[in-house]
């Protein structure tokens, strides 16, 4: 909207010159004036406590400020605990809480509210954030006109429920009657940078009457949000590969790499259950045949981020940016530069359809392919793609067990799309192309929901088919390392058991000396009818309620889509049938372990 003299409180000279001057700036540039506009105007108030206007009267701005996050792999909470310690810095009272540990009925005497969240699967939340997230949305939630909240939400913009749940409690706690502190944030999976722009943006929401600039306060946000230790997710080490071995037999239809490799002199610690971050390279064949298709000089110079650091192109295109995966945001920026009417077509409105359609199982070259001719520059055509996302891999193996070390089990994904061979960034380029001796950038990724229970005597029951073995094994090596004596029941399923039973010898000798109490297997080809490991779960499904009932807790790991939610069900029937309860109570059962966290999932 233009500024005139009748539409604002400026002469039409400044309204002229505002109107000349905004178009130019940044968002950065923005975001730094209006906290310099804030501090002039606070340093001309009179001092004294920070305050808000509310129906005529001014109330005290209370200092206390609560922090719910719902995480499934540690991200969000990682940010809840860094923005804690950032808010606490500036003389907040901060509480940070897992949405499943908040108790809801509290929910109505909080004032300030920060809710950071992922989304999960198919636009839903995580499993930590479901209960919270079913109260807010149903009848039992209270009017909540004291509160200011703000919401930074976690996702994935190749998904198409992009940022879902974050964008849910936003409208709820408007709806229920929250004023924003601060508008809403959506990051894709570079989240450092926005998550750094939501925080200090927050902190000048909260503290207004400090005069702090917005600028000062990003600054701030970005140092506290980096991670503490040497190495991180924007630091990552460079682990040398031990060890690369293919672990199923010849004549099998999969191939599985077992990876060992070294974390000596980076100081990185972590837990059975965390993950491990890697940042991979794509294939230098796929990066040739897009520079072909473009006519474009691999050896060209471009500009790789905003710090200004430079490659070559075909560099670029190989380390630092995405080129397998296509998304909304991606092919709306496409269009602005090419004319090609298809493409325009394509993402103009009524062809959602379609535009999910050609965005499944279709890589850049396709694009380029497609919706050519692109008269543009290399520069101006990378600037448009995202950043190379790190792939998250469950770790497979006890630090405790294997010092200085972490192990790996990946499969390599290979498939036919629309004409052409495809294959998975990080998996062929460890199948393929990585030899002992060889580096990869590497990070720790902590995640809280997926932990051995604390008590070495507590049942655990393990669900991990395929390459969810692999948080299993550092499960079996941190309990055989540390002498646990609580009993461990295991259910693993592949193709066939004498080509793809991962880690066979290993599990045998834990069954002989006692870390592993009891081991189930399904091999589905090995059968006339098809069997998987939920079938095995029914086959034992007495004693397995009666494990639950003495305390088990239950782990998934692996396939969401199919694997992890036919157990869930199959879990559900199980515990119906043994219980002799409804449905409703199994499924209220299930929450229960939820929040008590004796049902814990890492699902992918």
């Amino acid at each position: 909207m233009q500024l005139q003299a009748t539409n604002s409180p400026f002469d039409q000279e400044q309204a002229e010159l505002l109107n000349k001057l905004i178009p130019t700036l940044t968002e950065a540039q923005k975001l730094w004036l209006s906290g310099y506009l804030a501090a002039s105007q606070s340093l001309a108030a009179p001092r004294g406590p920070a305050a808000v206007v509310k129906h005529g009267s001014i109330l005290p701005v209370s200092k206390e400020v609560t922090i719910l996050y719902g995480s499934q792999t540690g991200n969000a909470q990682g940010i809840a605990d860094n923005s804690s310690k950032a808010l606490k810095e500036k003389g907040y009272e901060v509480t940070v809480s897992s949405m499943s540990d908040f108790k809801p009925n509290q929910l109505k005497k909080l004032k300030n509210l920060l809710i950071i969240v992922s989304t999960h699967g198919e636009g839903d939340p995580p499993d930590n954030a479901i209960s919270f997230h079913e109260f807010v949305h149903g009848k039992r939630a209270p009017k909540l006109e004291d509160l200011r909240f703000s919401v930074l939400s976690l996702g994935d913009s190749s998904y198409e429920f992009f940022c879902q749940t974050g964008k849910d409690f936003d409208k709820v706690l408007e709806e229920l009657g929250g004023k924003r502190l601060t508008p809403r944030v959506d990051c894709d999976l570079d989240y450092d940078e926005p998550a750094a722009e939501w925080l200090s943006k927050v902190i000048l929401g909260l503290n207004e009457a400090q005069g702090e600039t917005a600028s000062e306060a990003f600054q701030e946000a970005s140092a506290t949000l980096a991670e503490e230790a040497t190495y991180s997710r924007t630091n990552p080490f460079h682990a040398e590969v031990l060890e690369n071995i293919n672990l199923n037999g010849r004549g099998s239809n999969k191939e599985t790499r077992h990876l060992e490799l070294s974390l000596e002199g980076s100081n990185l610690s972590f837990e059975p259950g965390d993950s491990l971050g890697i940042y991979p390279e794509n294939d230098p064949e796929l990066v040739d045949l897009l520079l072909e298709e473009l006519h474009w000089n691999p050896e060209e110079i471009v500009t790789v981020n905003k710090q200004g650091d430079v490659a070559a192109l075909k560099q670029a295109l190989i380390a630092n940016f995405e080129i397998t995966v296509l998304t909304k945001p991606l092919l709306q920026q496409a269009a602005q530069l090419t004319e090609n009417e298809r493409l325009h077509e394509l993402m103009s409105a009524g062809h959602e359809s379609e535009l999910k359609s050609y965005l499944s199982g279709r890589d850049l070259l396709d694009l380029v392919h497609d919706f050519g001719p692109w008269a543009v520059s290399p520069q101006d055509f990378v600037n448009i793609l995202r950043k190379m996302p790190a792939r998250l891999y469950s770790i497979a193996s006890s630090l405790n067990a294997n010092p200085d070390e972490v192990h790996l089990t990946i499969g390599a994904l290979r498939y036919e799309s629309f004409g052409r061979s495809r294959s998975g960034v990080c998996s062929i380029l460890c199948a393929e192309r990585l030899e002992p001796g060889h580096t990869l950038p590497v990070y720790i990724q902590h995640n809280q929901n997926f932990k051995l229970p604390a008590n070495g005597e507590t049942p655990i029951i393990m669900v991990g088919p395929g390459t969810g073995v692999a948080p299993f094994r550092a499960f079996m090596q941190e309990r055989e390392e540390t002498g646990a004596l609580g009993k461990s029941w295991m259910f693993f399923g592949e193709q066939h058991f004498v080509t793809d039973f991962l880690y066979q010898t290993e599990w045998q000798k834990w069954l002989e000396n006692g870390v592993l109490t009891k081991m189930d297997v399904a091999f589905s080809r090995d059968t006339e009818e098809k069997v998987y490991v939920q079938h095995r779960l029914l086959e034992h499904s007495k004693e397995l309620f009666h494990w639950l009932e003495e305390g088990a807790v239950l782990y998934i790991c692996g396939d969401e889509k199919n694997m992890a939610h036919d157990v869930h069900q199959t879990l559900i029937g199980i515990i119906e049938n043994e219980g002799s309860m409804t449905h409703e109570q199994a499924e209220e059962y299930v929450a229960r372990m939820q929040k008590e966290k004796r049902y814990q999932r890492d699902v992918y």
